[in-house]
């Protein structure tokens, strides 16, 4: 059984405005335009989630509500704390709950560019791949049975984009 997870770091933020908490600043008109992009890429190649696990930081949700908007059937997503500014060991502990063969995470920097790099069993050799920026997308997948199972070095990275490829 072949298991896939979608992994995003969240589009360009704004730093408009000095006196917001970081967990509450919104997307940039950039990063509008790269979650849509990311969000249309997803749709044509065949890659909806079927499970979504996001942080609950205000640019996470709204990534994934932009890339969501591209999907004919979305999955609601799962708002979850504990991927706010998550470690890739963090991340991979809420990945090992997920109950479906097609997962998504919304997540930050440097949590998601360590998890891709850690569960590759090769990295990609895109050159963009060790610093993933904003809205960076990997699909990985899995020989695996169910997410538990799932381990650092065992996935195949299948595709790695940049919204400034798309845009």
């Amino acid at each position: 059984m072949t298991l896939t997870l979608i992994l995003t770091r969240h589009a360009k933020s704004s730093w408009g405005d000095a006196d917001l908490d970081d967990h509450a600043r919104p997307l940039n008109k950039r990063g509008r335009a790269s979650a849509k992009a990311i969000g249309r890429w997803l749709a044509t190649q065949g890659r909806v989630p079927e499970t979504v696990l996001c942080s609950d930081a205000e640019r996470t949700r709204e990534t994934w509500a932009l890339i969501a908007d591209k999907f004919i059937k979305t999955p609601k997503a799962q708002y979850l704390p504990a991927l706010y500014l998550a470690n890739p060991e963090v991340m991979l502990a809420a990945l090992k709950t997920a109950q479906t063969d097609t997962v998504m995470i919304v997540a930050h920097n440097p949590g998601s560019a360590f998890m891709a790099r850690r569960l590759a069993a090769k990295p990609h050799p895109h050159p963009k791949f060790n610093h993933y920026p904003t809205a960076a997308t990997a699909v990985i997948e899995f020989d695996a049975d169910k997410w538990s199972d799932v381990e650092w070095g065992t996935g195949r990275v299948v595709d790695f984009i940049v919204p400034r490829e798309l845009i």
